[in-house]
């Protein structure tokens, strides 16, 4: 699907800076950039707050204005203006909660951000029931899936170290992660 005229209007209003175009691009696609923020989030096991998840959406919009809109100048036109945000709101929210994430060799409780901040004892409680029931559910899959979900979720390697490890592209670690959690979750169910 290419850009839709009403998205064409929209994107060239913003890039000359008519009245009311960046209000209106805000309000066409505020929504999408909310579920790239919670399903990004959820997709790496991070619980944010309503402050978290408003600060990445204005990250994310920041990031499209910065430089006279050069994340718009540079769209060109080859899939839907909701594919290209989608795209660029996920690598940003990516970024910016790396960055407020603590390193996991140092002491949680110094290095988190305030914005992600946890109680630490609670953290570790949690990340401990979190390891067993994914121990436990390890028992369920076989073969590449199951050493790609120890990778990810008991060793918390990154993608490119697990596609490293398990010698595959590592844009097929995120479905596979995708699939055997759908699978862990049917067989945490029954």
């Amino acid at each position: 699907m290419g850009l839709s005229e009403i998205d064409r209007g929209l994107l060239e209003r913003c890039l000359q800076r008519r009245p009311r175009a960046w209000e209106d691009f805000v309000d066409r696609f505020m929504g999408l950039v909310i579920h790239v923020v919670n399903h990004t989030a959820q997709a790496r096991g991070i619980r944010i707050s309503a402050a978290d998840r408003d600060d990445l959406c204005a990250d994310v919009f920041l990031a499209i204005i910065d430089n006279d809109f050069a994340l718009l100048r540079n769209f060109r036109g080859q899939c839907s203006l909701a594919t290209y945000l989608t795209v660029v709101a996920r690598r940003i929210v990516v970024r910016e909660i790396l960055k407020r994430q603590p390193h996991p060799a140092l002491n949680a409780q110094s290095s988190q951000s305030p914005a992600l901040a946890v109680d630490p004892e609670q953290a570790v409680e949690r990340q401990l029931g979190d390891r067993e029931e994914v121990a436990r559910l390890l028992h369920g899959l076989q073969g590449t899936e199951a050493e790609v979900v120890r990778l990810f979720h008991l060793e918390g390697k990154s993608y490119h170290e697990i596609s490293d490890a398990v010698g595959m592209p590592e844009n097929s670690i995120g479905p596979i992660l995708s699939r055997a959690r759908n699978k862990m979750r049917r067989a945490g169910v029954s």
